[in-house]
């Protein structure tokens, strides 16, 4: 999950990064439908650095609490995330935790990542949350807490 990566920035681990692709692990079977096929298109459009599909998954009001500290907007995190020579190679999900209520959900576990960060091969183990809610219909992330492990 791609979320889980690029929301840490700046505190991640330099490493060699290995060409795997595809991002592994992300079980959403018995959720509903619906938040299911939205939390799918968010790990791919995280894994793939789709700008127009993250846009339509972050809800506008989107917050993103990283590992450095600091917050981040939809806007900033979305340029992060597709930023020129940023990219995810390896994405493995493991120790799901899942709350699902009428209109809202959390969705989380932990990542183990490898990719690159505007060029600099980078290496992540952490653990990620994602609220969710359902707006108008559709279902949207509104908020992402994600801390390194060691």
């Amino acid at each position: 999950m791609r979320s889980a990566i690029w929301i840490i920035g700046t505190s991640m681990t330099l490493a060699p990064a290995s060409a795997q692709t595809g991002p592994q692990g992300a079980d959403y079977s018995g959720l509903p439908r619906d938040l299911a096929a939205a939390a799918t298109a968010y790990d791919l459009a995280q894994f793939k650095a789709d700008r127009a599909e993250l846009d339509r998954l972050l809800a506008d009001d989107y917050v993103l609490a990283g590992s450095n500290g600091k917050n981040q907007t939809k806007a900033q995190y979305i340029a992060e995330a597709t930023a020129p020579g940023s990219r995810t190679t390896y994405v493995a999900l493991s120790l799901n935790v899942r709350r699902v209520w009428s209109n809202g959900a959390v969705l989380g576990g932990m990542v183990d990542a490898k990719g690159f960060d505007r060029g600099k091969p980078i290496t992540a183990h952490a653990r990620f949350v994602d609220v969710w809610a359902k707006r108008d219909g559709r279902w949207r992330v509104v908020f992402t807490q994600a801390n390194m492990v060691r």
